[in-house]
């Protein structure tokens, strides 16, 4: 059902169908939303990745963040951590058949995200 408005006799309104919180919509957000989150599993899409070439992948994020966001998205079921038997050793991160079950939908972020208008796009603070 889809939440609406409807008003009374004497004008009162009230909603009927609300959204149950958090709705489907914020559910999604609350695990893809988070910065950085969008990128790594984007980042991770095609191959397993070691934890430094990820940090150098993604600027402007700090390795303390991005460590944050890899813990969580391994606590979520999104991608996987490996340790490396390798001198020194490494680790390294890939993304889960679950995980790749959100690529679908960042695409298509991605794909309106480059569609955005100039004006909207500086608004954001990000330039082309």
């Amino acid at each position: 059902m889809k939440a609406r408005i409807e008003g009374d006799a004497k004008g009162r309104k009230r909603v009927v169908d609300a959204c149950d919180e958090p709705c489907a919509i914020e559910r999604g957000m609350r695990i893809l939303g988070g910065k950085w989150t969008g990128s790594i599993l984007w980042h991770l899409k095609d191959e397993p990745v070691r934890f430094n070439d990820l940090a150098r992948m993604i600027g402007g994020a700090s390795k303390k963040m991005i460590a944050e966001r890899l813990r969580q998205l391994e606590d979520q079921g999104l991608i996987e951590r490996r340790v490396l038997e390798t001198s020194p050793v490494a680790v390294e991160y890939q993304i889960t058949k679950f995980g790749c079950s959100a690529l679908e939908c960042l695409d298509a972020l991605r794909r309106w995200s480059d569609s955005l208008p100039a004006s909207l796009a500086d608004q954001a603070g990000f330039d082309d």
